[in-house]
C-alpha cells in the first residue's frame, strides 16, 4: 500500500486512507486484548485477582496507552518525519544527517538504528505466533475437546499465511480496513455492556489508581510492569506506516476508533473479572454469551491474520531498506503490483520468517508462554526511537538543549520501566529476541563493514579512472559500434570488467558508460535528481544514479533519462559489464578473521546484480576478479 513518492498518498481521500489505516497499522496492537489481561493476572506476577487490583490493572494500561501511543508516538513521533517516511531506519537516517558533521556519534547513531531494526525481525516472528495462538485458543471455549487442535490449527493457519505472500496483498488488502473496522467496533460494544453491569470500573480512569497498583507492587512491580506492556505492541506500527498514509489518517484512526475501543475493551475486561473472577481463564473470550464465542473466533482470528500480515510485509520493506542503505547484500525481490510499488514480496525474507514462526509455536505452545518472549524486543526498540529522536528534535529541529531533553528524558523514563519490566522475562523466553536481533545485528555490521574494506581495497590496487581516460590513445584498440555500461561500486577507478575486456578481446565500444548507483540516506529522490551525467572524454562518460531506499532500482528505465544530458543509451545497443568480485580473507584486515569469512560467504551467495537493478538479462556480461580484504 506504499505509494512511489511520499506525496502521493495524500492525493487519496482522507476517509480512504484513515480506513486503510485502521486495517494495516492498528492491526497488532489491536489484538492485545486476546491475551494482555489474562497476563497480568497470571501466577507469576503475583497480582491479587480483586476489584481493587483490577482497577489498578486496567487504569495502568489506560495511562499507558495515553501516555506511550498517544502522547509519545502520536504526538511527537509522527513529526520526526523522513521527507514523509517513518520507521526505524527512516529515523536513524534522519538522525544521522542531523550529526553529519560529527563522523563519530553518526556512526554510532547508525548503529543504534540498525540494532532496532534487527529487533523488529523478533516482533515479526513473535506476532504471528502469539496472535494467531491467542485467536485460536478460543476453540478450548467453544469446546474443550477441541483443546489439542488449537496448535496444529494455528501452524495450518500460519503456513497458509506465508503460502499466501507470494501473490501480493493488494487484494485482501482491501478487506483489512473493514475486517478490522468491525473487530474494533466489536471491541468497544462488548467493553460498553460490561461497564454498564460493573460501572466501578470506571474509576480506573483516575491515573492515581494506576499509580497506587504500581506503586504499591513493590519490586513486584516490573513483573507487573511487563505483562502491561503487551497492550503497547504495535505502537511502532504509527510511526513505521506513516509514509505509506501520512500524519492525519492515523491519527485520525487512533483518536477516533481503535484509542476508544480498546480503552472500553480493557475496562469491560475489568468489569467482567469484578463480577465473576473465574473468566480470568480467558476473558477476553468470556466478554462473549456462549452463543457467540464462535463468530467472536472467527473475527479474533481475521483479526490476527491482518495483525500478521503487516509485520510480515514490515520485514519485507524493513529488509529492502537495509539493502539499500548497504546493510545486507542484495536479496531477490519481486514486486506484487504493478501500481503501488511498496508491495513487495522477498522468498528469502518468507521462508526464514515461516521457520521462525512454526519453531516458536511449537516451541511455546500458547500465548501465555509466548508472551514470556514478548515485548522485551519492542521495548528496546521503543528506547532507541526515543534516544534517535532527541538528536533530530535538537540537531534537526534546532530546539534549545532544555526542550529538547525535556520532549525526550520523560517518554526515555518511560521507556526504562518498560525495558525493565521485560527483562526480567529473560529467561522464560525473552531472550529469544534479543537473540536474533544480535545475530542479525552482527550480519548487517559485519556486510556493512566488509564492503568498506570491499572498496579500500579496490581502491588502493585500482587504477584512478580519470588518468586512465586522460592517458588513452583513442586509435589503441579497434572500436565496436554498440554503448557498454560498466557498472562500479567505486565511481574514481578502473572498472575489473573493463580491463578484463581490454586484456582478452583487445577491443574498446565506441560510448563506454561508467555507471554507479548510489542510495541515499532519505526515502525517495525526485526524477529530477535521477541522473547525473560528466562527459570524460574519448568515449567515456561517468553516469550517477540516485535512489533512495524506498525507491525501486531499475536502471535500464534511469539511463534513458541521461538523454536529456547528451548521452544517449540505446536499449538494444547496449552491454552491462560487470565486475563479480571473488572476496578472499586475509589475516590482518580491518576484521576479525571469522567475520571476513562470513562476509565473504554473503558476498558470494548474494543476490544477482541483474535482477535487482532490472537489468536486461541477454545483454549482461560478467567478469570475475578476487579482492582480498
Amino acid at each position: 500500500m506504499t505509494a512511489t513518492t511520499p506525496d502521493s498518498p495524500r492525493r487519496q481521500g482522507l476517509a480512504a486512507l484513515t480506513l486503510a489505516a485502521i486495517g494495516v497499522v492498528y492491526g497488532d496492537i489491536g489484538t492485545s486484548p486476546l491475551y494482555t489481561v489474562k497476563e497480568i493476572f497470571a501466577p507469576h506476577t503475583g497480582v491479587p485477582l480483586d476489584a481493587a487490583h483490577l482497577v489498578g490493572a486496567v487504569s495502568a494500561i489506560f495511562w499507558a496507552l495515553m501516555l506511550v501511543v498517544t502522547l509519545k508516538y502520536v504526538v511527537l513521533i509522527l513529526r520526526a518525519d523522513n521527507h514523509g517516511e517513518g520507521g526505524g531506519l527512516a529515523l536513524t537516517a534522519l538522525a544521522a544527517r542531523a550529526v553529519a558533521d560529527r563522523p563519530g556519534v553518526r556512526q554510532l547513531l547508525l548503529l543504534l538504528g540498525v540494532f532496532g531494526a534487527t529487533l523488529f525481525y523478533g516482533d515479526s516472528v513473535i506476532t504471528p505466533a502469539i496472535s494467531v495462538l491467542g485467536a485460536m485458543e478460543g476453540l478450548e471455549l467453544v469446546t474443550p475437546v477441541l483443546k489439542p487442535y488449537v496448535v496444529p490449527a494455528t501452524l495450518a493457519i500460519l503456513v497458509g499465511l506465508f503460502l499466501m505472500q507470494r501473490f501480493g496483498t493488494a487484494v485482501v488488502g482491501r478487506f483489512f480496513g473493514p475486517v478490522i473496522v468491525i473487530w474494533f467496533l466489536v471491541l468497544g460494544a462488548t467493553g460498553v455492556w460490561h461497564i454498564s453491569q460493573q460501572p466501578t470500573i470506571l474509576t480506573a480512569l483516575n491515573p492515581l489508581r494506576a499509580w497506587e497498583f504500581l506503586s504499591g507492587r513493590g519490586w513486584h512491580v516490573f513483573a507487573a510492569v511487563g505483562a502491561i506492556v503487551l497492550a503497547l505492541t504495535g505502537a511502532e506500527a504509527l510511526y513505521a506506516d506513516m509514509g505509506h498514509f501520512g500524519r492525519r489518517p492515523i491519527q485520525i484512526a487512533w483518536t477516533g476508533l481503535v484509542l476508544p475501543s480498546l480503552a472500553l475493551n480493557y475496562l469491560g475486561q475489568g468489569a467482567l473479572l469484578m463480577a465473576d473472577p473465574s473468566a480470568i481463564e480467558n476473558p477476553f473470550y468470556r466478554l462473549f454469551p456462549d452463543a457467540w464465542v464462535l463468530p467472536a473466533l472467527v473475527l479474533a482470528t481475521l483479526a490476527a491474520i491482518i495483525a500478521s500480515q503487516a509485520v510480515i510485509s514490515g520485514a519485507y520493506s524493513m529488509t529492502k531498506q537495509a539493502i539499500q542503505l548497504g546493510f545486507l547484500p542484495r536479496m531477490r525481490v519481486r514486486y506484487t503490483s504493478a501500481r503501488e510499488i511498496g508491495q513487495i514480496y522477498m522468498p528469502g525474507v518468507n521462508w526464514a520468517l515461516l521457520v521462525g514462526v512454526i519453531a516458536v509455536v511449537l516451541r511455546f505452545g500458547s500465548s501465555s508462554a509466548l508472551a514470556s518472549a514478548y515485548g522485551i524486543a519492542v521495548t528496546l526498540t521503543m528506547m532507541i526511537t526515543t534516544v534517535l529522536t532527541y538528536f533530530v528534535v535538537r540537531h534537526g529541529w534546532s530546539l534549545p538543549a532544555p526542550v529538547a531533553m525535556g520532549a525526550t528524558s520523560f517518554f526515555l523514563c518511560l521507556d526504562a520501566l518498560l525495558v525493565a519490566g521485560c527483562a526480567i522475562k529473560f529467561f522464560e523466553g525473552g531472550w529469544f529476541p534479543l537473540a536474533l536481533g544480535t545475530s542479525l545485528f552482527v550480519v548487517m555490521s559485519t556486510w556493512r563493514r566488509g564492503r568498506q574494506l570491499l572498496m579500500e581495497s579496490i581502491r588502493r590496487d585500482g587504477l584512478s579512472l580519470r588518468e586512465f581516460v586522460d592517458g588513452l590513445d583513442p586509435r589503441g584498440f579497434p572500436r565496436a559500434q554498440r554503448t557498454a555500461v560498466y557498472a562500479v561500486a567505486d565511481p574514481e577507478t578502473v572498472p575489473q570488467a573493463l580491463l578484463h575486456n581490454l586484456k582478452h578481446n583487445q577491443v574498446l565500444h565506441e560510448r563506454n558508460v561508467i555507471l554507479t548507483v548510489q542510495f541515499r540516506d532519505e526515502p525517495w529522490v525526485p526524477m529530477e535528481e535521477r541522473v547525473t551525467v560528466e562527459a570524460m572524454g574519448h568515449g567515456f562518460w561517468q553516469v550517477r544514479v540516485n535512489y533512495g531506499f524506498m525507491n525501486a532500482p531499475d536502471v535500464p528505465k534511469a539511463l534513458e533519462l541521461a538523454a536529456s544530458h547528451g548521452l544517449a543509451v540505446p536499449l538494444f545497443e547496449t552491454s552491462y559489464f560487470l565486475s563479480r568480485e571473488t572476496v578472499v580473507p586475509s589475516p590482518g584486515g580491518g576484521m576479525a578473521h571469522w567475520r571476513e569469512k562470513l562476509f565473504a560467504t554473503m558476498s558470494q551467495n548474494a543476490g544477482g546484480v541483474v535482477e535487482f537493478f532490472r537489468l536486461p538479462g541477454n545483454a549482461v556480461v560478467e567478469l570475475g576478479t578476487r579482492v582480498p580484504i
